[in-house]
């Protein structure tokens, strides 16, 4: 049985998985391993405390697609990270990963400085070779990459730059799922208009 705020995070990524899937520029930022959004409780301490997207967010027809509904434990990688960030800004509770090129990368740290937002990159080819190679060991160094990266803060849109088998992604972050879907609607529509 649901609780108030399990009902209240459904509700939430509801309309923000219709904001999403109502913007076809969205669709053209998702990347080959699809998108998640994430969403956690105001405690979360393990996956199981994240609202996701079950089976990530697709391309159909040009569109985005969640191909399943929200479910909590949904999410492994984007929930672990925002577990962590969450270890530095506690008001980090959502999250999006999206597609990542150089020419976004430069065109998104323009974006973020004329919003005054906090941008960073993780140079994953800096992560220890014990950490890489053990299995979801590599979240807590991913996290302390990039607020170290950040200046000591939670930065609003991040990205890595990819390592073999590790396909490159950004993320941005907030403090809840409706807000960062409309920033990333409009991210998507900004960008698109640079490269028509």
């Amino acid at each position: 049985m649901a609780d108030a705020e399990e009902i209240e995070m459904f509700g939430r990524m509801m309309i923000a998985l219709d904001i999403l899937e109502s913007s076809q520029e969205f669709g053209r930022m998702i990347p080959e391993v699809r998108s998640n959004m994430v969403y956690a409780k105001a405690s979360a301490k393990t996956r199981a405390d994240v609202l996701a997207i079950d089976g990530r967010i697709t391309v159909v027809s040009g569109m985005p697609r969640a191909c399943g509904r929200p479910r909590f434990g949904a999410s492994s990688h984007m929930a672990r990270l925002v577990i962590e960030l969450r270890k530095t800004d506690p008001s980090v509770r959502a999250g999006i990963d999206f597609a990542n090129t150089p020419e976004l990368s430069a065109w998104l740290e323009s974006y973020c400085a004329r919003k005054g937002w906090a941008f960073a990159m993780i140079n994953r080819a800096g992560e220890p070779e014990s950490i890489r190679a053990e299995e979801e060991a590599s979240m807590p160094w991913k996290a302390a990459a990039v607020i170290r990266a950040a200046g000591g803060r939670v930065p609003k849109i991040f990205y890595e730059n990819g390592a073999v088998g590790k396909e490159p992604v950004s993320v941005i972050v907030g403090p809840e799922p409706i807000g960062i879907a409309r920033e990333i609607a409009e991210i998507a529509r900004e960008y698109r208009g640079t490269t028509r």
